[in-house]
């Protein structure tokens, strides 16, 4: 605070202006508010244990405060919605406290070498081969919550579309108002688990007319059923199942299968040797997508594939006319 009042950065003006401010409607609270704010503050960076839903930790949005403090609410929903700012984060006195983000996203790229987003796992992420990186969301929004918007763990590197397109300020912490305007928690992956989220997926085909297939023909389902409240809010909170269908049906889908199928049907004349048969693709594709599921969206590529053949479009007597 002694440095940023020395400051004549802009960055530092706001942060010690606001904090004094902060400071000064926080002299007019009792004890019981005060310690009820450390329960909040606590609460909102505690982030491992507020995605499992934790009932032991106490958090608040902006307007919970502002319902019974509505003018230091604003404040801090002032200071806390301006605080992640390029003119902020390029302070050395901040730096020092917090770290750099261009140190943390290179440290996430070079752990995460899978090169592509984590949270819908089909779109490519800047690695640390380029000179430029992604965006980074807040994971818990800084729209809505206090406390959090600087806290590394609260921020996470993520693809365009699912920081602006799908996420934006969606709340992965409670489900939407329900009928009665209720607003209830809910559990959602941490996204910093040193433990994988591994989730199944498999594809079930309403029927074999590839080139009719439509979204609703697509039923996708996921596992494991222990992560099944995780599962529904990450589908919920970045739009998983409309963006997986599009995928299928944008192109990709067909292109995998027409490769099934020309690997079969191709055949070595000088050697005498046959394609490669339905069966023995997936069990190579199987063994890749173990490998490494999210390299060509072998994940979403091997379930497809499966649904395939589950729907007979690998039947002889059935094989699909593909226009190109």
């Amino acid at each position: 605070m002694e440095g940023f009042y020395y400051s004549d950065v802009a960055g530092a003006d706001f942060f010690y202006g606001h904090v004094e401010r902060i400071y000064g409607l926080f002299t007019a609270l009792t004890a019981g508010q005060i310690s009820q704010f450390q329960h909040w503050y606590q609460g909102n960076n505690n982030l491992e244990s507020l995605c499992a839903n934790d009932p032991q930790v106490h958090i608040a949005r902006h307007a919970d405060i502002a319902v019974t403090h509505k003018a230091l609410g604003e404040q801090l929903a002032a200071f806390f919605k301006g605080l992640y700012s390029q003119s902020l984060l390029d302070l050395a006195a901040l730096r020092a406290k917090i770290g750099d983000i261009d140190d943390h996203y290179h440290a996430f790229v070079t752990t995460n070498k899978a090169g592509k987003c984590p949270f819908c796992g089909i779109n490519d992420l800047l690695g640390e081969y380029h000179s430029k990186r992604e965006a980074y969301d807040h994971y818990l929004p800084k729209a809505l919550y206090p406390f959090n918007s600087i806290n590394f763990r609260n921020l996470v590197p993520a693809c365009h579309h699912c920081n602006s397109s799908y996420k934006t300020s969606k709340d992965p912490a409670h489900k939407p108002k329900d009928p009665a305007g209720e607003i209830v928690r809910r559990k959602v992956f941490y996204p910093f688990s040193t433990a994988p989220h591994v989730i199944d997926l498999q594809v079930k085909l309403g029927h074999a007319d590839i080139e009719n297939l439509m979204p609703v023909d697509i039923e996708l389902v996921f596992g494991p059923a222990n992560a099944a409240e995780q599962i529904d809010t990450w589908k919920d909170v970045y739009g998983i199942e409309e963006r997986y269908r599009g995928k299928l049906l944008g192109g990709d889908g067909k292109a995998w299968l027409v490769e099934v199928l020309d690997e079969w049907r191709w055949k070595d004349e000088t050697a005498g040797a046959e394609g490669r048969t339905p069966d023995k693709y997936l069990r190579d594709l199987g063994r890749h997508t173990e490998k490494s599921p999210y390299a060509n969206a072998n994940f979403l590529k091997n379930g497809f594939l499966r649904g395939c053949k589950d729907a007979g479009l690998f039947d002889p007597a059935v094989q699909p006319s593909i226009a190109p």
